[in-house]
């Protein structure tokens, strides 16, 4: 008996979808529900293409309570911008948990995810940067160092923000970009050292694979996230911030073990001790500790999950359904 699918382009998405509290909100939910829930979350399936410079991940999870779950293929060849192609695309499919019955495509490029991605920096800096934090530094001059930027000001009273490149000419268009987009005082640094002594919150998210922050430039208040680690040879900070952080949270410690800036504390011997090792849907949940002052130095590993593809994908049906939006086609 043929079904309903909702074909669904990113076009549609982006009118349906924007990074808001909503969206923050459903994000942070979704790591509460990890934490307390019986989530179906599978490890990550990682395919490298070296010959092509790229990636391949696929990421999925089922959530109880929700009436579908997603895979997200999500493929990065990085060589395209040299072909005038973007770098990052890819889809979601949205099943029913019910039956397994294709509910929805979502042809989004990487837009949900780019905004689920910058959602979970809300969440961690919600609940681990301090609530004073006015001063933000980010790492990076591509996607996610503007939405980092966006949703961190939902959440904190933030007023300057601080941006490093590799690429200064990069760096200094985004802050000026940033400037005009949010009314925040933005900035382009050189020095990153520079950078994390002026901040309270301190995100980075670039495809480093050497790190590019070590213990020495850390100071008491300080929250970084690290959100660039998802693939096993990339690495943004030196273990030994890991190993002196007072908190050390992940989204999820054994993907973060294979995949995030703990794997290589890990492999180091540096964080040999784990006690202050946390889950953000715990610290959410308030089954584990996270900052209890201002003098904390906290840290979060974001390597992106499952369950945040999941949540962000039933959301955007919802909003698509509701707007009367994308393509119905039976099959």
């Amino acid at each position: 008996m043929p079904h309903e699918i909702k074909l669904v382009t990113e076009a549609d998405l982006r009118k349906a979808i924007d990074l808001d509290l909503e969206v923050i909100d459903c994000i942070e939910t979704a790591f509460a529900k990890l934490a307390t829930e019986k989530v179906v979350m599978p490890p990550v399936l990682s395919m490298a293409l070296p010959d092509e410079n790229a990636e391949v991940d696929v990421k999925t999870a089922y959530v109880p309570g929700l009436d579908g779950f997603a895979i997200k293929v999500s493929p990065g060849f990085f060589n395209n911008p040299a072909l005038g192609l973007p770098s990052l695309n890819g889809l979601m499919v949205l099943f029913s948990a019910k039956t397994g019955l294709v509910q929805a495509v979502l042809l989004d490029n990487g837009y949900l995810t780019d905004i689920r991605t910058a959602a979970a920096g809300a969440v961690a800096a919600r609940h681990l940067a301090p609530e004073s934090t006015r001063v933000m530094g980010v790492l990076g001059t591509g996607v996610q160092a503007r939405l980092q930027t966006i949703a961190a000001a939902k959440v904190r009273p933030i007023e300057r923000v601080l941006v490093w490149g590799r690429d200064s000419v990069k760096a200094s268009r985004l802050a000026e970009e940033m400037k005009t987009e949010t009314g925040l005082d933005v900035q382009p640094v050189t020095d990153r050292n520079e950078l994390v002594a002026e901040s309270q919150l301190v995100v980075t998210t670039t495809p480093a694979r050497d790190a590019l922050l070590d213990a020495g430039c850390l100071h008491p208040g300080l929250h970084i996230t690290a959100m660039g680690s998802d693939q096993e040879d990339k690495n943004e900070l030196a273990p030994d911030i890991l190993a002196r952080a007072d908190v050390l949270v992940c989204d999820r410690i054994s993907q973060c073990e294979k995949l995030g800036e703990l794997r290589t504390a890990l492999e180091t011997g540096l964080l040999s001790n784990t006690g202050n090792l946390r889950e953000l849907g715990d610290v959410i949940c308030g089954k584990a500790r996270g900052r209890t002052g201002e003098a904390d130095i906290t840290v979060c590993d974001l390597t992106g999950t499952g369950v945040q593809d999941t949540a962000i994908a039933t959301l955007s049906l919802g909003k698509i359904a509701k707007a009367g939006s994308g393509i119905t086609i039976s099959a």
